[in-house]
């Protein structure tokens, strides 16, 4: 019996006697051992080829990958597919569909961008009137806003920081290049105009809900494209965004680090552009520096407060004992808030100092590293914030 369990041909007699044993019960049970216990040595044989240890699996994937792929040298019948067939097509990791992936993801980001369209305008300054004259010409290729495959635009025209001063254009109906051609008249003294921005928001009208934002434009020196003595025509590409920027002020402070005294200066200097948050048109702004450290505030200071006004002046210096080897570990939120006697003080805006923050941020932090003893100042954007801190 054992010699004729060797000969290739009996072997697959016996294979297929398995398969027809369980409807033929008949099969003489020493050809049914015979048979399990040829199945199993094999079997055996592929656990041990295919499963290292548990503990170097991982490390020796690679290494093993290959052994892998061979099992299918042990004949198993020919009613089987190959075993080498399955861990080929499918387990097998091809790079390049990730990298389509992402190339059609970057794409997609892109052609977001695109979809949003220009807007053309031009500005003038009128020296007798004092006043900045913003001519609203145009809009090209703006997204599709309505189920009809068109948009209802209009642009909405802001001269910052006043944000009371709200101009609008027409509303032109089932359009996507719009032609506006309409002037609009902001009276500003020349010597302010340096310090002002344009804003322009395109939103898609809709009778019966709220209105979609397109996109905007914000021109931070008015001064780019011309000296405003003459009528210059401006293209501008249309940013995304899903609601208006707020512009909420400025603030200026310096920073000084003295590295053998482990102390850190902060030196709140003065705000401007603040925004208004009584119904006077102004703020009664007061700054807060809170110490951070893995997003656990340890300690917080303030300064005095300031009445009725957007653009106060402090010089108040704010001062925390730090030692050289956690500097890498903390960061300053500094928060311009308004101060309201009845309810709760309100957030103006934010922004934060360290190694961990974002742009100026970062660079100011390092730049005061860079240079122990030295005060060093900068303006700081205000971003939207979390009161909580």
């Amino acid at each position: 019996m054992a010699d004729k369990l060797k000969d290739p041909n009996t072997l697959g007699f016996l294979e297929a006697a398995v398969k027809i044993s369980h409807t033929s019960p008949d099969i003489p049970a020493e050809v049914q051992m015979s048979v399990k216990e040829h199945i199993m040595r094999h079997t055996r044989l592929q656990r041990q080829t295919t499963e290292p240890a548990s503990s170097t699996r991982h490390t020796s994937f690679k290494r093993h990958l290959p052994r892998q792929m061979h099992v299918s040298s042990v004949d198993y019948g020919n009613e089987l597919p190959p075993a080498a067939e399955q861990p080929t097509s499918i387990g097998r990791i091809k790079p390049e569909l990730y990298k389509q992936k992402s190339v059609d993801g970057d794409d997609a980001k892109s052609e977001a961008a695109k979809s949003c369209g220009k807007i053309n305008f031009s500005l003038r300054y009128d020296y007798e009137s004092e006043t900045l004259i913003v001519r609203i010409l145009k809009a090209f290729d703006l997204p599709a806003k309505d189920f009809c495959g068109s948009s209802d635009p209009y642009v909405k025209i802001y001269l910052l920081p006043d944000r009371k001063c709200k101009l609008q254009t027409r509303v032109h109906r089932k359009t996507l290049n719009p032609t506006f051609d309409e002037n609009f008249h902001f009276p500003v003294p020349y010597e302010e105009l340096a310090d002002r921005k344009l804003h322009l928001s395109v939103f898609d009208f809709d009778r019966f809900s709220r209105h979609d934002m397109i996109g905007e434009v914000i021109l931070d020196n008015l001064f780019e494209a011309s000296d405003l003595s003459r009528e210059t025509s401006i293209w501008k590409d249309i940013q995304y965004a899903t609601s208006e920027s707020v512009d909420l002020g400025e603030i200026m402070f310096s920073l000084c680090y003295l590295p053998t005294a482990g102390r850190l200066t902060l030196t709140v200097i003065k705000c401007r552009n603040l925004k208004a948050m009584d119904i006077t048109g102004y703020s009664d702004p007061y700054v807060k520096v809170s110490l951070l450290c893995d997003g656990r505030r340890l300690k917080k200071k303030k300064t005095t407060i300031k009445k009725n006004t957007l653009n106060p002046v402090y010089n108040e210096a704010i001062i925390f004992d730090i030692p050289p080897e956690n500097m890498d570990q903390v960061s300053l939120l500094i928060s311009v808030m308004d101060y309201d006697r009845v309810g709760h003080n309100e957030i103006i805006g934010v922004c934060r100092v360290g190694i961990s923050a974002d742009g100026l941020g970062r660079d100011h932090w390092n730049e005061m590293l860079a240079y122990p003893r030295k005060p060093i100042a900068h303006w700081h954007s205000l971003v939207e914030g979390n009161p909580r801190l």
